[in-house]
């Protein structure tokens, strides 16, 4: 038996072996030059002519003294007369009769718009429109019959998805570069309303405006910003989804301006702790800090401390991705909202969108870091003085002096934090802010309105059974 067993076993393992699923294929880095030969032409080499100092011009580019790069700018393409200012950029034709897409900071304060094909034309282009908010400007050149890029849905496109940038950096034109998408729906501290893609495709001054292709050669965004200490590229690029830019093309084609819905609300991300403090099943949806007055929130059955689950049908599951379909959303147009309200549950409310103005914005408050403590609270609070409540414009509330290591830390309150409530309920001061913990479930997280500056967050502190 001991000899049969050695005699049939190699074969055996030959017939595992044969039968064995085959292991997956290595993906291959795809071949660009068919693409780039079919689409280069519809892209767009752009420079503009400003009145500034020469200091200026260096300072868009952001580089350093030292960089070696500075002898090229002085000599290179970009180079320009004292006084006399020229932005390099790229763009697209959106369409065969000369309209041209690209971004704002490429033109703005512009005198002159100057836009080269690849074969070699020249055109002064004329500003339609431009939109600084969403970075989205429109030309129009005096052409016929030119070849228009097909755009693509941003929303097919998966992380990890090859994506091809081509543009005009540094001035050289039709360059072209690949690379992945990294994430999406991302928000910038400089704008809330537009949910950026983000790629590692190697993007450099003179590429902005210029198109993003998914592998169809289909335009799926347009190369905004990179973030970068040197002023060149380190592996982070931003790209804006064409579908927004496109509705931002058509406003600026029909009125030479963008109309943006506002809610009025300051939002806050639902972090781990204040998904437990409300009950949630996981952390999802954009948590209403405060409600800006006059605002059409605060005209609106919406409630400071409501989740916005759903808008308008569709899923919210970060902070960050309310603000975008707000701003898209057309002034005076009734939208539904579906909330999660504490101790009431889901709840499907109208509310009248208002018009966003320049001074007003929807500020969206990143979860506070949280620190792990070991001792009850570690917390030290006093009375408001009359000067604290004059200032905070509160008749309610008591005063955080200092934030030990503990829940109160790790719930992320800081010094100089005002609590105004605990579970909903107004703290009068100090006395009964310990008498509501007492009262609230010690299986969830309590759940404290805290102002903090000029507005108010909501924060979970944990309870000990």
């Amino acid at each position: 038996m001991k000899t049969g067993a050695r005699r049939y076993w190699p074969l055996f393992g030959f017939c595992l072996l044969a039968f064995a699923p085959p292991a997956p294929a290595a993906r291959e880095v795809p071949d660009f030059s068919d693409l780039v030969r079919r689409h280069g032409g519809e892209v767009v080499n752009i420079s503009t002519a400003q009145t500034l100092q020469r200091s200026e011009g260096r300072e868009w580019l952001n580089v350093p003294e030292d960089s070696p790069l500075n002898d090229w700018l002085r000599d290179g393409p970009g180079r320009a007369p004292e006084g006399e200012g020229t932005s390099l950029g790229s763009g697209f034709i959106v369409s065969p009769d000369g309209f041209i897409l690209t971004c704002a900071h490429v033109v703005e304060g512009a005198s002159e718009i100057l836009v080269r094909l690849t074969d070699r034309r020249e055109f002064r282009a004329r500003l339609v429109g431009a939109d600084r908010r969403s970075d989205i400007a429109l030309l129009k050149i005096d052409a016929d019959n030119l070849s228009q890029v097909s755009i693509g849905d941003p929303g097919r496109l998966a992380v990890g998805d090859w994506v091809l940038a081509i543009g005009s950096p540094f001035g050289f034109d039709s360059s072209a570069t690949s690379g992945i998408v990294s994430a999406k729906g991302r928000n910038l501290p400089s704008e809330n309303y537009v949910p950026f893609i983000q790629t590692d495709v190697a993007i450099n001054p003179g590429n902005s405006g210029g198109p993003l292709f998914n592998l169809k050669g289909e335009v799926v965004g347009v190369n905004s910003q990179i973030y970068s200490r040197t002023g060149v590229f380190m592996g982070l690029s931003f790209a804006i989804p064409i579908d927004i830019a496109m509705r931002i093309a058509e406003q600026l084609k029909a009125d030479g301006r963008v109309r943006r819905g506002w809610l009025g609300v300051s939002l806050q991300e639902v972090s781990r702790g204040l998904a437990a403090a409300y009950g949630l099943d996981r952390p999802r949806g954009a948590l209403i800090a405060d409600l800006l007055p006059s605002g059409p929130a605060m005209r609106s059955e919406l409630r400071r401390g409501d989740i916005v689950l759903e808008y308008e049908g569709r899923p919210i599951n970060v902070s960050s991705e309310l603000p975008p379909l707000v701003g898209l959303t057309a002034p005076e147009r009734r939208v539904r909202l579906k909330i999660f309200r504490r101790d009431q549950g889901v709840m499907n409310l109208l509310v009248t969108m208002g018009e966003l103005r320049d001074d007003v914005a929807t500020k969206v408050s990143l979860p506070a870091p949280r620190v792990d403590g070991g001792q009850r609270f570690g917390l030290s609070v006093s009375e408001l003085t009359a000067a604290q409540r004059k200032r905070h414009e509160s008749a309610n509330g008591i005063s955080v002096d200092d934030v030990l290591p503990g829940p109160a830390r790790e719930a992320g309150l800081r010094a100089g934090d005002v609590i105004l409530e605990v579970e909903g309920k107004p703290v009068a001061g100090v006395a009964q802010f310990y008498r509501l913990l007492a009262q609230a479930r010690p299986s969830r997280p309590a759940l404290l309105r805290v102002r903090r500056g000029p507005s108010s967050i909501y924060l979970a502190l944990p309870l000990d059974d």
